[in-house]
């Protein structure tokens, strides 16, 4: 039972991580070393990470050993054009990473809570003010030098001690995922309740809640106090998110989660200062990320003030006579259907402008709420959770190099 409300807590957790994905995969390369497109996501006991032609995911096991799988995904020139047009971009890359964040826990399940019982008291993270972290939440992002010859193509050089040997996935039937041929019907069904939990807590929390507790402090919404309504229920919503973020992050494993969540930026720092990336390496950084996907989470609620203050949803409700219940109904289902306006618009200021510039004085002000909330999404990760991070990026990066290699071949031989 405890596993099972461990993954409803990542599935509920997993939709600011798919962001995180989602928005650090939009980066190109800009003038502060080179950011680089990769992105991730912290799953059970491991760490996922995404790049333009695949991503890898990474689990520890319960014997020690990293387990390591990877899919393909298809190139930017394969997508139609409406998937690349401004506000739609954003949601289909929200759509197309939660299906990712999705495959990759159903991965780390399969091997975290294979043929093994939950552990009984596994030590939670320390809180973000141990002394294990040396410079604290606080600690700026400092210039360290780059490899020699390290560029945005080639990335940071990897040691070949830096991490464990990575146990490759078992070949699976044709067609078949390698982790879900082998799982039981009841696991399978047992993860589609999961997600259906997850799914209806986050309608619940986050909207259906907000909605009706601000029609109890402001009464119905009209046209006269649309923006105050707005606004108080923009505040309760994000206090429902931050006490639902305090409240998952005192289980012991949803603790780790947020570890490994650490341990991938604190990686992708490594990765974008051109150092190796080492576990020592990689704990000189700060466990924060200016283009987490937290920031973007943080950002849809801003947005949502402003789009839901301009849509007519007073008047509509008023054309049809709507009071009471129906009225709170009409206004909870508005916002259900201007959730993929909401989500596009947050992605073009979060990842298409705020996330090319990190440098910005303006973008810090717009990013600096996403930042203090990463203080509680995020842990100090150990030595073992970097190697998972480390080994997800690599694989990545390797994807990356072959893509490139065959397109030269391609425009060789052509």
């Amino acid at each position: 039972m405890s596993s099972i409300a461990t993954v409803i807590g990542v599935l509920s957790a997993s939709v600011g991580h798919a962001l995180e994905s989602m928005a650090q995969g939009g980066q190109g390369h800009t003038d502060e070393l080179f950011q680089t497109h990769i992105g991730g996501s912290a799953v059970l006991e491991g760490v996922m990470m995404r790049g333009r032609n695949g991503w890898a995911v990474s689990v520890r096991e319960e014997s020690g050993g990293i387990y390591v799988e990877e899919r393909p995904l298809p190139g930017p020139e394969e997508r139609p054009a409406w998937q690349k047009l401004p506000i739609v971009r954003g949601c289909v890359s929200f759509v197309e990473s939660m299906r990712i964040s999705y495959q990759a826990l159903s991965i780390a399940v399969d091997h975290v809570y294979e043929d093994a019982p939950a552990e009984p008291g596994k030590a939670a993270l320390p809180h973000e003010d141990n002394p294990a972290d040396p410079e604290g939440p606080e600690r700026p992002h400092e210039e360290a030098p780059i490899s020699p010859g390290c560029t945005e193509r080639s990335g940071a050089a990897v040691p070949k001690d830096a991490v464990p040997a990575a146990r490759e996935e078992e070949p699976a039937g044709k067609g078949a995922s390698p982790s879900s041929s082998a799982a039981p019907a009841s696991e399978t069904a047992g993860m589609f309740i999961s997600v259906c939990m997850g799914l209806l807590l986050g309608i619940g929390l986050f909207v259906a809640l907000p909605v009706a507790v601000t029609n109890l402090l402001m009464g119905d919404l009209q046209a006269h106090n649309s923006l105050a309504w707005n606004l108080v229920e923009a505040a309760l919503r994000l206090v429902a998110l931050v006490i639902y973020i305090w409240c998952i992050g005192r289980m012991p494993d949803m603790a780790r989660v947020f570890a490994y969540h650490g341990a991938e930026h604190q990686a992708i720092h490594c990765y974008e200062h051109g150092l190796d990336l080492t576990p020592q390496n990689c704990m000189r950084f700060s466990r924060l990320h200016v283009r987490c996907g937290t920031a973007f989470l943080v950002m849809t609620v801003i947005i949502a003030i402003l789009v839901n203050a301009v849509a007519p949803v007073g008047a509509f409700a008023d054309a049809l006579g709507a009071t009471g219940f129906v009225r709170g109904a009409i206004v909870f289902a508005s916002r259900l259907v201007l959730l993929p306006v909401v989500m596009g618009i947050s992605y073009e200021v979060t990842v298409r402008w705020a996330g090319k510039r990190p440098d910005n004085p303006l973008v810090r002000v717009v990013l600096w709420p996403g930042l203090q909330m990463q203080r509680l999404t995020t842990r100090v990760p150990d030595r073992g959770m970097l190697e998972c991070a480390i080994t997800s990026l690599v694989r990545v990066r390797a994807q990356e190099v072959r893509a490139e290699r065959a397109k030269l071949e391609a425009a060789q031989s052509a």
